[in-house]
């Protein structure tokens, strides 16, 4: 059973005879250890704050019974690694774009937020992550009201951990009384440039060893493995 936010996206797995619902990731309506599997792939990179990409792992483990397992994939920081390119990275189509940051978007950013089944407990364990992120290297930074991000330049390495992706929007209206047709690729080609509207999408993207310790702080779940794969930081949980 699939589940996302975007209903279009929801739509095109009913068109398949997939089973797939549209909800919320920090509040799946699934009863609680249920599930003997679940993934959650290129989610949790959309999650603005610590706390709400901690909720949503926990929301994650709520769903499966114990001895389950889950598997999630997140944006890595590092899109060369070990001498290798990402496939992100190759394919740029030939072009030597530089490393730059273009237009930025004022954001405002709580200094606080309030999710589903979080507590101070969970702000302490985000708290104690971000220092020990920033022990380790990482360049995690703090939350702050009222901050710019940087506008990504497609198929280059990423100078922030918090940044917009712009994505361009495949595909067009019927008449203006039908839906639109919303598939959303990287903006990067030529082509993608001359179609619009063009929409700039949130991302957190991860650096080494981040969303393990951010699974870790977590008790009700074990990490049987951390891996990279072509640009992402993966984790395969066991739940306790």
């Amino acid at each position: 059973v699939g589940c996302d936010r975007s209903k279009n996206l929801v739509d095109i797995c009913g068109e398949k005879h997939f089973q797939a619902f549209v909800c919320d990731a920090l509040s799946v309506p699934i009863r609680s250890g249920s599930c003997d599997a679940c993934i959650s792939i290129a989610v949790i990179h959309h999650f603005s704050t610590a706390e709400r990409r901690l909720a949503t792992i926990r929301e994650l483990a709520r769903l499966l019974r114990p001895g389950g397992m889950a598997l999630i994939y997140v944006w890595a920081m590092e899109q060369e690694y070990k001498n290798q390119k990402s496939k992100y990275l190759k394919e740029k189509n030939g072009s030597k774009a530089k490393v730059k940051k273009i237009n930025t978007a004022t954001v405002q950013r709580p200094l606080t937020v309030q999710v589903p089944g979080s507590s101070s407990q969970d702000s302490a364990h985000s708290d104690q992550l971000n220092n020990d992120l920033k022990d380790g290297g990482c360049d995690a930074r703090p939350v702050v009201a009222d901050s710019k991000l940087p506008v990504h330049t497609n198929r280059t390495s990423f100078d922030s951990q918090d940044l917009l992706v712009p994505w361009h929007l495949k595909g067009g209206t019927k008449k203006k009384e039908e839906s639109i047709d919303t598939v959303l690729v990287p903006a990067g080609t030529r082509e993608l440039q001359e179609l619009s509207p063009v929409f700039h999408r949130y991302y957190h993207v991860f650096c080494e060893g981040e969303l393990e310790a951010t699974c870790r702080s977590l008790d009700c779940v074990r990490v049987q493995k951390s891996y990279y794969d072509q640009g992402n930081w993966c984790v395969v949980l066991e739940k306790l």
